[in-house]
């Protein structure tokens, strides 16, 4: 595994629209774990890649024409079997954080990456899922020294009140054990 161009290789790449330029470059400094079912609670289908790129139908399910309209992205989905999409090149500001705040900074999109977890706050990720995450935020973390294990975050801790992902059912002492 490795990053060219701002691209994971082998990650499928499925461009957003939803993303701009960073702010800085070299502030790449903050990872940031998701979670995301489409529709909730239910995996597969594809529609996570179509409400990427704002392409959700809204009749396909009630929940879809609450959300369609948004206009999100992440860098990264992985997904129950351990697949990647990349939806954005880690050197652009992909739109995953919304109002955030991390060690007195706000706008965390400015200086994060971000990662879905296909998955429910309250379903348990599989193993090929953590696998691959602890995989993927070696290399990142190799790309990106700021990444640092202290600066590995839910979208819970910094937007608390807001966000509860990735949940409960996510292991982080399995996952920073993963890390080494």
């Amino acid at each position: 595994m490795q990053i060219k161009n701002g691209w994971l290789c082998p990650a499928s790449e499925v461009p957003s629209p939803n993303v701009d330029s960073r702010p800085d470059m070299a502030d790449i400094s903050l990872l940031v774990i998701h979670n995301i079912s489409l529709p909730p609670n239910q995996f597969g289908g594809g529609y996570i890649s179509q409400f990427f790129t704002n392409c959700l139908d809204p009749d396909a399910d009630q929940y879809f024409a609450q959300i369609c309209d948004m206009k999100v992205s992440s860098h990264l989905l992985i997904d129950r079997l351990g697949n990647i999409t990349q939806y954005a090149p880690f050197t652009a500001r992909a739109w995953h954080a919304g109002a955030s705040q991390f060690d007195g900074r706000t706008n965390c999109n400015d200086f994060s990456i971000g990662i879905e977890m296909e998955g429910a706050d309250h379903i348990a990720y599989t193993d090929d899922q953590y696998q691959v995450l602890a995989s993927v935020t070696k290399v990142l973390s190799a790309q990106y020294p700021l990444i640092t294990a202290d600066r590995i975050v839910g979208h819970s801790h910094i937007a608390p009140g807001r966000k509860t992902d990735p949940g409960e059912a996510f292991d982080w002492d399995r996952y920073k054990q993963s890390l080494g």
